[in-house]
């Protein structure tokens, strides 16, 4: 005991009233207890687990159990002994606490039965064996299962298998079965029947283990639950209780029901319920194998309940994986979303805290060039038209984050209705010629249907062409000329087309060019920009209900186009 207060003592430091003496002792049972001194605080817990343990002994002996050996086709004892050792705890004192509890467990159910101690020995530790290797496979191999995969549920699968076969293999050579077919027969039945019990008892039982079962469920949910369960008893009453005809099939649209609407735990119930139908009816002479010797029937129905009903199990993992799967994605969304307002609105601060600094500099900076302010030299008349143009790019750039931030919030106010491309191409090409370093261009607008008409924005359809012919001029000056280009697509589209001859871009950089703020390496070349004016045009042709694109191949030029609607 003083060990144990010391560890739970350790590193605490003591308060000002204890040290004084002022404050009463605690007694040792007024305090946290090691984990392994838990188990023995609930009497209760441990003489219920007891009496369980015993009693599904004597129920799967009594009624599920036939064949060689009187083996049970049908073992869940061992199932809920493991999966209530997980549950409840962990610690070399713990584990060995809840194996001696095991062995008298099944030791009583076996004596209640009358069988003979040695026999009964026997017994008892292949089935500690198993419920040993179905914990260690789950705590040191799996630890993290999840029974809501594919994955998980086959896990668990292998989980119930490996357990349960030492044990079938020890149980033929310990003890003579008597089966029709000999060994193989009786280890057959019994590792078939034990790795059932455990397969079905963990898929109900795991899925609890750290969420807990809430019974708080909507009257709809519970009505229906009580509807499709009742629906399944019945027909496998009807089945394997009072038939001798092959209509096994027809449970396996329940299954599928179950599976679809609750999922991994209630497809667990409705095989359990099927199992013991089953066995049972077949034990009394009924189903599809009343013909066969009665450990071949019963071999033969184990058969298909693993093979036949225990993959709505696989459906319902997949289910519940496709669901997971669907609320990531939608979280996702919510906070890709999120950002995207909370950058937009960033964006859009900063646009406007950027403008009215810009436009008082710009305007002390006209004056200053303009002699307003004085006397101005030649190289100061320079230097203050150079913070000029600075001023205007920076201006530029403030209209171009308040423009995408609007457009990536769907604040933009579009107008769309029947706009002329012949003019919109023309005021595009005249804005281009104006600009400073086009002398060495040839612009041209290519010959196009008379009287082509889209359905667009007039104003944001100019801002488009717009940046797409700065973006010409600038990126394909090289070429010697920046073509407009207006053509009638095969889907109802027409096609508005600015083309350079310039360096093209590769298929690695077209798929980055509509990123913002994406120079594609260019940032400290001397070509001008910021990497907004494409990805703000793509979006605002969207909005007009068109898409924008480029054709590009390196030493080829490029194409940049955007396809609107042709109006009526």
């Amino acid at each position: 005991m003083g060990q144990v207060w010391a560890a739970d003592r350790r590193g605490a430091a003591p308060t000002a009233g204890e040290a004084a003496g002022s404050a009463p002792r605690k007694r040792f049972h007024d305090r946290p207890v090691l984990p392994n001194f838990s188990f023995f605080r609930a009497p209760f817990a441990l003489v219920a687990t007891i009496g369980a343990l015993c009693l599904l002994v004597v129920i799967s002996v009594r009624f599920m159990a036939a064949g060689p050996g009187i083996i049970s086709t049908l073992w869940i004892t061992s199932g809920v002994a493991a999966a209530t050792w997980l549950k409840a705890g962990r610690g070399i004192r713990y584990d060995l606490a809840f194996a001696f509890l095991t062995a008298t467990a099944l030791m009583a159910g076996e004596l209640i039965l009358g069988n003979p101690p040695s026999r009964a020995i026997i017994f008892v530790g292949l089935n500690l064996l198993e419920i040993f290797l179905a914990v260690s496979i789950l705590r040191y191999v799996f630890p993290r299962l999840d029974l809501s995969s594919v994955k998980g549920q086959l896990k668990l699968l292998a989980t119930s298998g490996l357990a349960t076969f030492p044990g079938a293999l020890l149980c033929g050579a310990l003890i003579y079965h008597g089966a029709s077919d000999g060994y193989f027969g009786g280890v057959r039945m019994w590792w078939l029947g034990h790795a059932l019990g455990m397969l079905t008892v963990l898929a109900i039982v795991l899925p609890f283990v750290k969420t807990g079962l809430s019974l708080r469920q909507p009257l709809k949910r519970v009505i229906e639950a009580v509807v499709v369960f009742g629906a399944l008893i019945t027909a496998s009453a009807f089945i394997f209780g009072g038939l001798r005809v092959p209509l096994t099939f027809s449970l396996l649209p329940l299954m599928l029901l179950i599976a679809v609407r609750f999922r991994v735990a209630g497809t667990a119930v409705g095989l359990m319920i099927v199992s013991v139908f089953a066995i049972k009816g077949t034990m009394a002479g009924y189903g599809p194998y009343f013909a066969m010797p009665l450990d071949r029937a019963l071999g033969m129905v184990q058969m298909l309940i693993l093979f036949g009903y225990a993959p709505a199990l696989l459906m319902a993992a997949l289910l519940e994986e496709r669901d997971h799967l669907a609320d990531r994605a939608r979280i996702g969304r919510q906070k890709a979303e999120m950002a995207s307002a909370a950058k937009s609105r960033l964006l859009a601060n900063v646009a406007h805290e950027i403008k009215s600094p810009v436009g008082g500099i710009i305007g002390i900076a006209e004056m200053w060039a303009s002699g307003h302010l004085g006397e101005v030299t030649p190289a100061q008349k320079d230097m203050a038209e150079m913070m000029v143009r600075t001023g205007r790019q920076i201006e530029n750039l403030a209209h171009d984050l308040l423009d995408i931030s609007q457009a990536e919030s769907g604040a933009v106010r579009i107008e769309v209705r029947p706009t002329d491309v012949a003019g919109a191409l023309d005021d595009a090409a005249k804005s281009v010629r104006l600009m400073s370093d086009t002398t060495a261009l040839q612009i041209s607008i290519e010959d196009m249907p008379t009287g082509l008409r889209v359905m667009a924005d007039s104003q944001r359809l100019a801002q488009i062409l717009s940046n797409l012919a700065s973006n010409a001029v600038k990126y394909g000056r090289e070429g010697g000329f920046v073509r407009f280009v207006a053509t009638r697509t095969d889907s109802g589209m027409v096609r508005l087309a600015v083309e350079d001859g310039g360096p093209g871009l590769s298929p690695e950089k077209q798929a980055q060019l509509f990123e913002p703020f994406n120079r594609l390496g260019l940032e400290r070349s001397s070509i001008e920009g910021h990497g907004i004016g494409l990805a703000l045009s793509k979006r605002l042709a969207e909005l007009q209900g068109g898409r924008m694109g480029v054709d590009s191949e390196l030493g080829a030029g490029a194409s940049f186009w955007i396809e609107l609607p042709e109006a009526e």
